[in-house]
């Protein structure tokens, strides 16, 4: 087994001698619009697949797949001279479907910034529900008029026993 710096390298030479071959040395029209972006070679350097792009129509697309279908022998042989490796892989060519996903996400993106302005444009004139302080409630002038200055100052029994009992939880041990 070849370790997956090797295996990487090759699919870089690949990559370039496939893109070479197509330009250069097979005479089909049909793949006039090509693009090679990429190979992955198996660990065992015994299989390659090559993406590939093509601008254009779906028909462009189909009758690219079919020329490089008809051309992977011719294309095989070239990489098998040039790599000079003892066996040459076999090559599968697939489309490459990052330009679809790039517009899908350039799509997403659009409609998630329309949608943030439609929020902003609401928010613009939006006011909160409630007070500015919702914790903080004023005291009006009824509520301080009910209050008995003499209860304040004087505590409970009740009161005066929470008061002890809290110190002795505490640990303050004050007693009177």
């Amino acid at each position: 087994m070849a370790d997956s710096a090797r295996a990487r390298r090759l699919a870089k030479r690949i990559v370039a001698i496939v893109a070479t071959e197509l330009e250069l040395r097979v005479k089909d029209p049909r793949l006039a619009m090509i693009t090679i972006t990429a190979a992955t070679v198996t660990p065992d350097l015994r299989e390659a697949v090559v993406f590939y792009t093509v601008y254009g129509n779906d028909d462009d697309v189909t009758s690219t797949a079919a020329a490089l279908a008809s051309a992977t022998g011719v294309v095989r042989s070239a990489v098998g001279r040039e790599t000079g490796i003892k066996f040459t892989p076999t090559l599968a060519f697939k489309l490459d479907t990052v330009p679809e996903n790039a517009h899908r996400i350039d799509d997403l993106i659009a409609a998630a910034k329309a949608s943030d302005a439609e929020v902003a444009s609401r928010a613009a004139g939006a006011q909160y529900a409630g007070d500015a302080d919702p914790y903080k409630v004023p005291r009006t002038a009824e509520e301080d008029s009910d209050i008995d200055d003499d209860d304040d100052d004087e505590l409970t029994d009740r009161d005066e026993e929470l008061e002890v009992s809290s110190r002795r939880g505490s640990g303050l041990h004050n007693e009177n």
